[in-house]
């Protein structure tokens, strides 16, 4: 079986793009990837069939092998756009393979580690008061074991930090009595905090309400300055989204900078790739909830990935089953009481439903930041 072409599909079902990869073999099996929308996401099209032409011809089984080709035949490998496009069509080389040999993916990762996949989503909510109802909606509806909040109060990039403290408090003294006890409240600052001690700071402020994790307080360039906020608290800290392959995630762990590592499986590397990140996070004690913002697919693919992983802890998950996501797709993963069903049909268990994408054509995007008291971007 060789490769014989490769396609990429845009749609922007709601806020971003979504970029699904389609390759195509000989032998009439296809399969289906995601890539991240890193934002230049035409650019990311653009690096996939730039690696179409090394593609062509290659045995879409031999995974590692054409990992490597990709990896190392760019010049300076590593990157948003290098690595998403990477990982959309890894996505889909295993797609294929489980096809080929009538098997779900996680049976070739060494078969599932459990019987179903764990998730949450996040409630949003300007007032403690509605993410506390927001919060209970999502476990009344969805029957969810944990959910994932925004700590902050909105405009806090222009609020004094004691204002911002005392609201974080808030958020999470509303959530925490709203969902009780036994529901996990993970929370999320989005690396605006910036300063460590100031991260440390908001951790303390929140461990009363015991979190389920502290999700990326700070950038992720500098390792040392998380690695002291980790030290100096004890809620869990959780990071990994904005990092790329084995080696960006080494440092991390050896400097036991995080208690829960969190790569995304579109941008990360693939699945081989975060299997491999999963398996030096485990020489460590270290757990893994997978980064998912994206699509239907990504979705599908973390499935398989949590499945075949033993120190998995928990998914990001953004509903399938309704329109416009649902329309993307031809069956989505199936949520019940808060946790996905594993796939029985081979390969990722999924397709794409193309003449949906022209309902929801391409649209140029970047990240909104908002603006301070002074007039400066918040970028941090």
């Amino acid at each position: 079986m060789k490769i014989t072409r490769i396609e990429t599909f845009f749609a922007h079902p709601d806020h971003r793009n979504l970029v699904f990869v389609k390759v195509h073999t000989d032998a009439g099996i296809h399969g289906i990837g995601e890539a991240y929308s890193v934002g230049p996401d035409d650019a990311t099209a653009l690096a996939i069939h730039h690696f179409e032409e090394w593609l062509i011809g290659q045995d879409p089984g031999r995974i590692e092998h054409l990992w490597a080709l990709m990896y190392q035949g760019i010049r300076f490998p590593g990157g948003s756009v290098i690595n998403s496009a990477i990982s959309g069509i890894e996505h889909a080389l295993w797609d294929i393979k489980g096809k080929a040999l009538g098997v779900p993916v996680y049976q070739l990762l060494g078969g599932h580690c459990r019987d179903r996949i764990r998730v949450y989503q996040s409630p949003g909510g300007a007032t403690p008061e509605a993410l506390a109802e927001n919060a209970v909606r999502l476990i009344e509806t969805y029957r969810y074991t944990a959910i994932k909040i925004g700590p902050q109060p909105p405009g806090s990039d222009a609020m004094p930090w004691n204002a911002v403290l005392r609201g974080t408090v808030a958020r999470m003294e509303a959530v925490r009595k709203a969902v009780g006890d036994d529901v996990d409240v993970a929370v999320d600052p989005h690396a605006k905090i910036f300063e460590p001690n100031r991260a440390i700071a908001m951790a303390e402020a929140i461990k009363q309400y015991r979190p389920l994790f502290f999700e990326e307080p700070l950038r992720p360039e500098n390792v040392d300055a998380l690695a002291k906020v980790a030290e100096h608290t004890d809620v869990p800290i959780a990071t990994g989204e904005m990092l790329y392959t084995k080696f960006q995630f080494r440092e991390l762990l050896i400097k036991q900078a995080a208690d829960i590592l969190q790569p995304d499986v579109c941008c990360a590397g693939g699945i081989l790739e975060c299997r491999k990140i999963a398996a030096m996070a485990e020489a460590f004690y270290v757990t893994v909830a997978p980064h998912n913002p994206m699509g239907p697919v990504a979705t599908a693919v973390n499935v398989h990935l949590a499945a075949s992983i033993p120190n998995f802890l928990i998914l990001e998950y953004h509903p399938d089953d309704a329109p416009p996501r649902r329309d993307l797709i031809d069956e989505p993963m199936k949520l019940q009481d808060g946790y996905l069903e594993l796939p029985t049909r081979p390969g990722l268990g999924i397709d794409l439903n193309e003449d949906a994408f022209p309902r929801y054509p391409f649209r140029t995007w970047h990240r909104a930041f908002p603006t301070r008291a002074d007039g400066s971007i918040a970028f941090i």
